[in-house]
């Protein structure tokens, strides 16, 4: 150095390592990541500004809510996580991400950064929040179409701003938002994606609600999926979305979940990666002790043939390559089983044989035979329903518009008094209800037989 020459020269080529410890309010944290000085400056004056809490964030989601985009890229670069959770500055609820931060703070360029590196637009805070909830809060209109053009749930976020009587004018941005979406996707789904047409709607008396309503149940969570069309040229599963929108219906509008607990995911929106942050991520980050979770697939299942695993067939999935695009009901059940919940449902309106009805296999092999209640063990605190036993196939009904095992699980909710006051589910009741119905249902009017299994977990 010879006096002359700026100071900050020195940022393009010199790095250091540095450990920035946890504040006292849960928010700093960088573990021996080399970072540049400039991004080094930045971070200690975001962990000097957080003296007596008064912002409570990680470097990652500071920057973001600041807008400081050169340190989001550098701090991603360096191994931050895209979907960490933090608050964003005094006052935040400290369970957002990043992407929560920086559209609430009108930054487009870090929300695109983030989206692009994978930062999840659905991502929900404890109390709720979500990206496109704090975009559409702030009044920031094109951070809001960006999300809901990456897959923000446009539905969930109107139903949060008008249950909490928030930002009225964010109800209405994404009022308008909805109207602008809906004519421009028609178009280009019935001209370029024939295929993507779902069965024709067939009115159902299961679609036509109780009356009983439960109290809602803040800490009620149920992801709900329903695949009636793939990328791959796959038979139907006919009624699938008719099913998951009615089961969803069931949740939100007489078992006490609330909207915002309830993900639902349809066809293309259904692919192994939302398998995976939902079941891995998304459940894990929000569910508490003593809570519930409610898991509903309707669509079609698949053997391994080269190890006898069941698989529920994603939107991507490929039977002949199951292994590697489908979700195994193994890793479903690990995934349920590490979640603190005090109860969890898991009803499947597929078959995994491979013999037709809901269930496809790689071409040239031949259906299996599998024994459902003993290829793979549930959790304890896990009961599952299957719509058939493990070499039998599932059908339809299709004079109701549904699956056969779906359209009796919702007509004993509805008709059977097994719903209680607060939500919960006399679930062997329910199975006693739906098994003599299918098995009657199925041999009578499509000459199959199909059998709906009760598997318990150990200690059950």
């Amino acid at each position: 150095m010879t006096g002359k020459e700026p100071i900050m020269k020195a940022q393009s080529t010199f790095s250091i390592n540095i450990t920035v410890p946890a504040s006292g309010c849960g928010g700093m944290k960088m573990k021996g990541n080399l970072i540049s000085l400039t991004g080094m400056i930045f971070i200690l004056l975001a962990s000097m500004a957080m003296t007596g809490c008064a912002i409570t964030g990680t470097p990652l989601a500071t920057a973001a809510y600041k807008g400081r985009t050169d340190v989001v890229k550098e701090l991603l670069d360096k191994g931050a996580d895209a979907n960490e959770r933090s608050g964003c500055g005094l006052g935040w609820d400290p369970n957002v991400t990043a992407l929560t931060c920086a559209a609430h703070g009108g930054h487009m360029e870090s929300v695109k950064v983030l989206v692009g590196r994978g930062a999840d637009v659905n991502a929900r805070s404890r109390d709720g929040w979500t990206p496109l909830i704090s975009a559409a809060y702030a009044g920031n209109a094109d951070i809001a179409k960006l999300l809901i053009e990456k897959g923000a749930d446009i539905d969930s976020a109107m139903a949060f701003l008008e249950k909490w009587g928030l930002g009225k004018d964010g109800f209405r941005l994404l009022e308008k938002l909805a109207k602008k979406q809906q004519p421009a996707m028609q178009p280009e789904t019935l001209a370029s994606k024939p295929f993507q047409e779902v069965s024709p709607a067939i009115k159902s008396d299961v679609n036509e609600l109780p009356a009983i309503k439960a109290k809602p149940d803040k800490n009620a969570y149920a992801i709900v999926v329903g695949i009636e069309q793939y990328r791959q040229k796959l038979p139907k599963a006919d009624f699938a979305v008719a099913d998951a929108k009615s089961v969803s219906d069931y949740l939100t509008r007489v078992m006490g979940y609330p909207e915002e607990n309830v993900v639902t995911l349809l066809n293309d929106r259904a692919a192994l990666g939302d398998f995976v942050k939902y079941f891995e991520k998304w459940l894990p980050n929000n569910v508490e002790k003593d809570g519930t979770v409610f898991v509903y697939y309707s669509g079609h299942g698949a053997p391994d043939s080269k190890t006898g695993g069941a698989y529920l067939v994603p939107y991507d999935g490929d039977p002949t390559f199951i292994a590697e695009t489908g979700y195994s009901l193994k890793r479903m059940y690990d995934a349920l089983g590490k979640l603190p919940a005090k109860e969890i449902i898991v009803a499947l309106d597929s078959c995994f044989s491979g013999a037709g009805g809901r269930s496809v296999i790689a071409k040239g092999a031949r259906p299996l035979v599998m024994n459902l209640q003993t290829a793979i063990a549930p959790a304890k605190n896990m009961t599952v329903l299957a719509a058939s036993s493990g070499e039998q196939t599932s059908s339809t009904y299709d004079e109701k518009g549904h699956g056969l095992f779906t359209y009796f699980m919702l007509n004993g909710i509805k008709n059977e008094d097994i719903v209680k006051p607060d939500g919960s589910l006399e679930i062997r009741d329910l199975y006693n209800y739906i098994k003599p119905q299918v098995e009657n249902i199925a041999r009578r009017k499509y000459n199959n037989e199909q059998t709906p299994q009760l598997i318990e977990g150990k200690g059950n």
